[in-house]
């Protein structure tokens, strides 16, 4: 699972105007009409193609819950593509993104300097330009680690710099141990 990617993904889902397909047969319809063969669908579920069939007849209608959490999230990756689409661009160009967290937090600075690493527990409204780098890096697959180092830059320049107003000589903040984490837009 990843921490970060599931995060923006789930703050995006947000924006959602109609609720996607909630019966598995109505979530194997749409992925069938999504990737236009039930042989697709299949390979993608990894399930035979006459389950696949069977669920679009309603002849099964529980499924593992395994492959009910599978279904559930191709079917939530591919609904409402371009609200999905309007989301991230509004948050990348205009309204931000918010993190609100409680992880460990510590800081690379100067001798002299109180950089003990602690729980925090964080809401920080991140500007345009941060939402738009995390969600480039997501779309080039980034790993979960280096969307937290891009998050960990973000909250140093607006948290503990407050963007260049303070702490100037801080180096680097650590951002681990991560109890929490969910991301708004």
């Amino acid at each position: 699972m990843s921490l970060f990617g599931d995060g923006l993904e789930a703050a995006v889902q947000k924006a959602f105007t109609r609720p996607a397909p909630k019966s598995a047969g109505a979530q194997m319809r749409y992925l069938v009409k999504q990737l236009k063969s039930t042989k697709a669908v299949a390979q993608m579920l990894r399930i035979s193609q006459r389950t696949v069939e069977r669920y679009v007849k309603d002849q099964i209608k529980k499924p593992r819950a395994d492959l009910a959490a599978r279904l559930e999230r191709e079917v939530k990756k591919r609904w409402q593509p371009q609200i999905r689409a309007k989301a991230r661009q509004k948050a990348a160009t205009t309204g931000g993104i918010v993190i609100d967290t409680r992880a460990r937090m510590g800081y690379t600075a100067p001798i002299g300097s109180t950089d003990q690493d602690r729980i925090r527990h964080l809401t920080v409204a991140l500007p345009p330009q941060y939402a738009a780098r995390l969600f480039d890096a997501q779309d080039a697959g980034a790993t979960d680690q280096q969307l937290q180092e891009i998050a960990a830059e973000a909250l140093k320049e607006v948290y503990f710099q407050d963007n260049g107003r303070r702490a100037g000589s801080l180096e680097e903040v650590r951002f681990t141990d991560i109890e929490h984490l969910e991301f708004d837009l």
